[in-house]
Formats: structure tokens, C-alpha cells, sequence
């Protein structure tokens, strides 16, 4: 059936953007009016610590520029997104870029100004009563200042930063445009170009040749070019820990996890209990080879659903009441925001041509929390519904509760609403559906979710500290040294019945995530703090206290507002009980499937 177009879209299943502003000329008077207000920060250029006065009044006029500018740009952000190919909201779009960089330009100076304070002048400033409310805000800023360096040598870093990150781009052309992985067989017999979209598609094959194809013919290419990939990996790596040495930190780890008011001990604690409970990895492979019937397991065999799928048609509306009575252990006045975004049109539904792909959660702190989807009547469709769900009510709770300064939250957080909606989801669909096909079903989906977010993205993150560690050492990172290490590590986590093939130590040259500065132990954290919440939640009654993480924002650190829901990272309790909820779902798997 041929996709339909933006106008044929019905209104109801469309998202009302006209509480932003009422059309498009709204917009735009905005927009002018914003754009020539930016000048109203430069009498606060290079006077911001002659009185506490002053410097409250450069804050709110830099939040007040700040803020007016997030309507603007959701406004025309989201209106591409629904039609790309409208080129009135192409360029809406484009000016509203251009606007960004012009507001980041005229908002630069307030940052490194306020480090450039005097610390006990700026400490008797944030005693008076107008500045006591931004305490926090101030703190989070002044975490830098120790890791700042002066005026001069800032301007050297900022003017490299395109240099030192010429590592990552040679990457980036190399994995997405350069590399060729030649053609292979697919499913039907069809000889096809390979590509990553095919390859994940092949890889969940039931046919094991089918799979082995590809997983060859893709790790042929990456091999071919490993010393290449060692090259850049290196290089990204030496730039990481030069920083770090440069901005007076141990080491690139804590750079960068330090950066976002995280102890170390969080990520230390993540890899220590992982490795605890690689057993529980180990019988799931087991299980894999038993279901599927194997003789070996390959690596290539890790990602085949061990069940069929199930033919569970779920419309829209169907999916609506599903999501609130899986969602009720949150409470009345959880259900009363879910309620609203169907009720209010937060959400755009259907796919139509030109409309961005994908899924997202999105808005700013003076609009409504919008969903796009692009629904098609699926079970893991309802999973992406509410999962969008939770980081939609966590922004409506997080900008009802904190004023505008704290009325976000960081991306360590931001997953764990997401995740702890999938949670209460696979609960609910358990306990509601008898059939062993969709029990099967869900609990394999669960279980695959776990493996690739808990414990491969823990492994990603052990290999990163690694490869951080031995440059730091002083040792090469030859492609050999990173194979060895890393098909060490493989064999460690997936345990005795996965084969070594000899093309996984050779993983590492095509993960992104290595090039982004310890950034993939936060999936692993969130995963398995959503799990526990979401075991507390419908164990223990905990949804109050769950939601006084959702209002919390960013009024305090990361680990402190977690806290609030009752998790703490820097002890391994929380990791306990998410494989302790792992364990439970592997049982009852072993068991359907004989």
C-alpha cells in the first residue's frame, strides 16, 4: 500500500503544534522579534562580577533569551520532521539553525566569565536572596572551573578541535562511505549488495548459512582494513587521555564521567558486578544452542529470535489501552498526563511521505512534551509507544515541578523513564497473555534486550577503559594488541558453548560508540536501574517514590536525584536485582522451551 501524504494524514492522529504558536506568522514574528533582541546580552559583556546584581540580571536575560529560543526551534524542527520534503519548513528549519548559532554565539561569554570570578567574591554573591534559587545551577557550573584553563590556552584547545577530531571524521567516511562488503545471498537466493541495514536482517535468519554469510563477508571488509581502524581508534584515544592530562584530571574516564557529576565508582561498580553474573550470559547462549538446535554457536547465531514471531496484530487505539493499563502501577495522576498526550494530539502517529523515521520524545520547558511515531500495528510498536510515553510524562513532570533553569535532565537519566515503562509493559503482557507462543515471545525479546544493553554495552565499556589504560601506560594500540584483548573478552562474557570465531576479536573496528568518550556505560546503568525500579515499583509499591525522580529535573546531581526513586549507583544493589529479574524471566524461558 503506498504511503500516504502529510494532507491525507487524519487531524486526530497528527500532533497540534499551534499551541506553540498559532501558525506560521506567529512563528515568525517570534522569531524576528528574538533575533533582534540578541543584542540586549552585550551590556553584560565583561561585567558580570561588578555585583550580585548584575549578575542576576545577566543570568535571566541569558535564560530569558535561552528559553524563547526552544519554542522557536521546536516549532520548526517539528515541522520538518513531519514533512521533510516541504520546502517552506525545510528552510523554517534551516533559520531556526542558523538562529541557534547565533544565540550560542551571544550567550558564550556567560560561562567563562563566571569561572573567571574571584571564588570568594562569587560565594558572597550567591548568598543573596535573588541568586540563593540558581545554588545548584551555579555549582554544576563551577565543577569546570578547577578543569579550565586560562583564556589563552581555551583559545588554542578550541581553535584544535577540529584537528583533534579529524580521527573520528576519517572514521565516520570510512564506516558509512568508503567500505564495501561486497554482495552476498540473502534469505530468498537473491544476490544483494550487503550493507548494515542487511546485515542486522540476515543476522535473523533462521537459516544459519544465511547468517554466516553475512557475518563473513562483514567482518572481511573490517579486517581487511583493521590496521586502518587501529589507526584511528588509536589516535581518538591518545586525543582523549591528552585532554584529559591537559585539564588536570586522572584519567579520561573520570574526565569524562566526572563531567556529568558522576563518580567513578559508578562505572567501576557497573563492570565489577557484571562480570559477577556472566554465568547468567553463559546459560542464556546454552539455551540459545538447545533452542535453535546447534551444534555450535556461533557468533553470528547471538542474534536469531529463538522463537517465531507472533502473529499479534496491534492497531493504534488497541495499543492506547494497553499502554494505560500496563502503565496503572504508576498511579492516577501518572495515567492523567498519558491521558492527555492522546487526548490533546502530543502525539504525531502515522507514517506519511517525507515524514523523519524513526521515533522520538521532544519539546521544550514552555511546550507540550510531543511524540512522533510512525505506527504500524506491531507488538514491539506498543514497546516503542511506551517508551516514548516515559520520557514524555518524565519532561512534563521534570518542567511542572522546576523552574526553567532545572527544568531538563541529563541523558544518564533521561533512559531509565523510558526503559522502566518497557519494563512494566513485558509485566503486564505476561500476566495477561496465557499463550506459551507470546510468553515465549516476550520473554525472548526481554531477554535480548538485556544481553545487548547490559552486557554488551558493559563489555564495550571494559574494552574502552582498556584501550584508554594502555595508551595512558605508554603501550600501542596495534589492531593485534586490540584483537587479543578484545577476543580475551568476548570469550569471557559469552562463555564456553560460543564458539572463538576468529573475525569477533575484530569487533571493536566497527563500534561508533568507542569514538565517544565513555558514553556506553550509561545504557547499561539505565537498563538495569529501570529494571530494579520497575520491580520496586510493582513489588513494593514504590510509584510515589519513583516519581519524585520524574520532578526532580536537574535540581540536583544525577546520582542525588536518582536516589530520590530508590537506586543507588554507586552501590551494586540496584545491578543485583536487575539479574535477579534476569535470572527469573532466563527460568521461565528454560521452560517453555523445554
Amino acid at each position: 500500500m503506498a504511503t500516504i501524504t502529510r494532507q491525507e494524514v487524519p487531524t486526530k492522529l497528527t500532533w497540534d503544534l499551534s499551541t506553540i504558536f498559532k501558525d506560521d506568522q506567529d512563528y515568525q514574528a517570534a522569531f524576528n522579534l528574538l533575533n533582534d533582541r540578541l543584542g540586549e546580552l552585550d551590556q553584560y559583556v565583561g561585567h558580570l562580577a561588578d555585583s550580585a546584581e548584575t549578575l542576576l540580571a545577566g543570568l535571566e536575560a541569558d535564560l530569558a533569551i535561552e528559553r524563547t529560543f526552544e519554542k522557536i526551534y521546536i516549532y520548526a524542527h517539528q515541522k520538518f520532521d513531519q514533512d521533510t520534503s516541504n520546502n517552506t519548513y525545510a528552510g523554517m528549519n534551516a533559520q531556526a539553525q542558523d538562529l541557534l548559532a547565533k544565540v550560542s554565539q551571544a550567550t558564550a561569554f556567560f560561562q567563562p566569565e563566571v569561572l573567571a570570578m574571584d571564588s570568594a567574591v562569587l560565594s558572597s554573591y550567591l548568598k543573596e536572596p535573588g541568586l540563593l534559587p540558581y545554588r545548584h545551577f551555579f555549582d554544576v557550573l563551577l565543577v569546570e572551573k578547577a578543569h579550565t584553563l586560562p583564556a589563552d590556552q581555551e583559545a588554542l584547545l578550541a581553535g584544535a578541535s577540529t584537528v583533534l577530531s579529524s580521527s573520528e571524521q576519517t572514521f565516520s567516511v570510512l564506516d558509512n562511505a568508503d567500505i564495501d562488503f561486497g554482495d552476498v545471498v540473502d534469505e530468498d537466493g537473491n544476490m544483494q549488495e550487503l550493507t548494515n541495514g542487511l546485515y542486522a536482517v540476515m543476522l535473523r535468519s533462521k537459516k544459519p548459512a544465511v547468517r554466516q554469510e553475512a557475518f563473513a563477508a562483514l567482518y572481511d571488509a573490517y579486517m581487511s582494513l583493521k590496521n586502518t581502524f587501529a589507526s584511528t581508534l588509536s589516535a581518538t584515544v591518545k586525543k582523549h587521555n591528552f585532554l584529559a592530562r591537559t585539564r588536570h584530571y586522572q584519567s579520561a574516564k573520570e574526565a569524562a564521567v566526572l563531567s556529568n557529576q558522576i563518580p567513578t565508582a559508578v562505572y567501576d561498580t557497573l563492570t565489577d558486578r557484571v562480570e559477577k553474573n556472566l554465568p547468567l550470559l553463559h546459560r542464556y547462549v546454552a539455551l540459545r544452542k538447545k533452542a535453535l538446535g546447534l551444534k555450535e554457536v556461533h557468533s553470528a547465531d547471538l542474534y536469531v529470535s529463538l522463537t517465531d514471531d507472533v502473529d499479534l496484530p496491534v492497531t493504534y487505539q488497541d495499543a492506547k489501552e494497553i499502554a494505560l493499563k500496563a502503565l496503572a502501577p504508576m498511579g492516577d495522576d501518572y495515567l492523567e498526563v498519558v491521558q492527555k498526550a492522546f487526548d490533546e494530539r502530543w502525539i504525531d502517529v502515522v507514517e506519511n511521505k517525507g515524514k523523519r523515521s524513526g521515533a522520538y520524545s521532544g519539546g521544550a520547558y514552555d511546550t507540550n512534551p510531543y511524540i512522533l511515531l510512525n505506527w504500524q500495528d506491531t507488538l514491539d510498536n506498543v514497546y516503542t509507544l511506551v517508551h516514548e510515553m516515559g520520557h514524555t510524562v518524565h519532561s512534563y513532570m521534570t518542567r511542572h515541578n522546576q523552574p526553567y533553569h532545572y527544568g531538563d535532565y541529563p541523558i544518564f537519566l533521561a533512559e531509565i523513564a523510558s526503559t522502566t515503562n518497557e519494563s512494566l509493559l513485558t509485566d503486564y503482557l505476561l500476566k495477561t497473555y496465557d499463550s506459551p507462543k507470546v510468553q515465549a515471545y516476550v520473554l525472548n525479546q526481554y531477554l535480548d534486550g538485556f544481553k545487548g544493553t547490559v552486557f554488551r554495552q558493559t563489555q564495550f565499556a571494559d574494552f574502552e577503559a582498556w584501550i584508554h589504560d594502555q595508551d595512558a601506560a605508554g603501550q600501542p594500540l596495534t589492531a593485534e594488541a586490540m584483537a587479543d584483548y578484545y577476543g580475551d573478552l568476548n570469550a569471557k562474557y559469552y562463555g564456553p558453548d560460543l564458539e572463538r570465531d576468529p573475525e569477533i576479536a575484530y569487533e571493536w573496528t566497527r563500534i561508533p560508540h568507542f569514538y565517544y568518550n565513555f558514553y556506553v556505560y550509561q545504557y547499561a546503568t539505565g537498563e538495569a536501574a529501570a529494571t530494579t525500579l520497575a520491580h520496586n515499583i510493582l513489588e513494593k509499591g514504590e510509584a510515589d517514590r519513583y516519581k519524585e525522580y520524574l520532578k526532580a529535573g536537574n535540581s540536583a546531581s544525577p546520582l542525588e536525584v536518582i536516589k530520590k526513586a530508590g537506586v543507588d549507583m554507586e552501590k551494586g544493589d540496584y545491578l543485583d536485582q536487575a539479574f535477579s529479574v534476569f535470572e527469573d524471566r532466563l527460568d521461565q524461558l528454560e521452560k517453555l522451551l523445554g
